[in-house]
């Protein structure tokens, strides 16, 4: 009898024993089953909102000296890098016919001064005497112009780029000169049309050249373009560096940096960000009451290993830091630390 009782006792243990093996072995099947994770909180916060722009750096004002009409070239006075003022003489143009057409100017001047005379007498006609004016009015206009075109001068202060031709060559198509104001100089940019209500005249911008590295240059937005392009969506926006130490000149290559105040915006660590093949777009696996959900987001700037997000998530979301891979919209997790 004492052995069927330890026999039975045996095998009851036994049973148990597996029956809670069974039930162990259930348990960990379904945590396995469940993907674990990483979470952080998001917080929104004061972000600067700032655009950093490629630009090339263009002259203020670009003239090009150019005669009225085609004459032989006497003498250039200045050289390409010369500094110039406004109304310094740059180019002598051939005057050999100047002082016929001086002469010619004086006599008839006398001409109509002697019909002027008659009219008042009765001696001319009202025809006459607008005739001669006429002719007079004419030849001194093309007096004035040769007098101007004889000696061509600069219409602004700058520096000389440009020099097409030698001493004695006739003038042809090619500007003679070409100066540029470099002070100030002025850079544009092409701005997302989302700014437009953000950028205004005066806003200060940050711009670096690379001929200088990380030195950074004060400029000011002189003009913001009325229009935004419709296949683009974007618009231009001039900027004006004051330049009174000429270190920056025409053709550099820079980036302009427009703040304009900040915003309270969510910011998410960047492990949290996914970018989906294939497209453009980002997202987030938000953590609520065990289950993620795939939302997606609009980024800002990048804040070193932060993402300011634009839209997507609100302040306080727990969002999925690690263990991404795995994961599905909707699907139970196991949070750990």
């Amino acid at each position: 009898m004492k052995k069927n009782l330890t026999f039975i006792a045996l095998a009851a243990a036994l049973l148990c024993s597996c029956n809670n093996s069974e039930t162990s072995t259930t348990v960990e099947a379904q945590q396995v089953a469940k993907p674990n994770v990483k979470v952080a909180r998001v917080t929104s916060e004061d972000v600067p909102q700032t655009i950093r722009l490629a630009t090339t750096v263009e002259a203020k004002v670009k003239n090009s000296i150019i005669p009225s009409s085609p004459l032989r070239i006497d003498k250039i006075l200045v050289e390409v890098g010369d500094n110039v003022k406004e109304g310094q003489r740059l180019v002598l143009l051939d005057d050999s016919n100047l002082e016929q057409l001086r002469l010619q100017v004086e006599n008839q001047r006398i001409e109509y001064n002697r019909i002027a005379e008659l009219y008042k007498v009765g001696g001319a006609s009202t025809s006459q005497l607008d005739a001669t004016k006429t002719s007079l009015d004419v030849n001194e206009r093309a007096l004035q112009n040769r007098l101007e075109n004889t000696v061509l001068t600069s219409p602004i202060s700058g520096v000389v780029s440009a020099r097409n031709y030698d001493n004695g060559d006739m003038y042809g198509a090619s500007p003679i000169l070409v100066i540029e104001q470099i002070t100030p100089v002025k850079m544009k940019i092409n701005v997302s049309e989302q700014y437009y209500s953000m950028i205004k005249e005066g806003n200060n911008v940050e711009l670096q050249f690379q001929t200088y590295g990380e030195e950074i240059f004060n400029g000011k937005v002189s003009i913001v373009y009325p229009t935004v392009d419709a296949a683009t969506h974007t618009f231009g926006v001039e900027i004006t560096l004051a330049n009174t130490d000429r270190r920056v000149r025409p053709g550099m290559f820079g980036n302009a940096t427009v703040n304009f105040g900040t915003a309270q915006h969510v910011v998410v660590p960047d492990a949290a960000v996914i970018k989906q093949a294939g497209s453009g777009d980002y997202y987030v696996y938000t953590y609520k009451d065990g289950k993620v959900s795939y939302d997606k987001v609009e980024l800002g700037k990048r804040m070193g290993n932060r993402y300011e997000l634009i839209s997507g998530i609100e302040n306080n979301a727990l969002v999925v830091t690690a263990g991404q891979a795995t994961l599905a919209n909707g699907m139970e997790v196991n949070v750990i630390e």
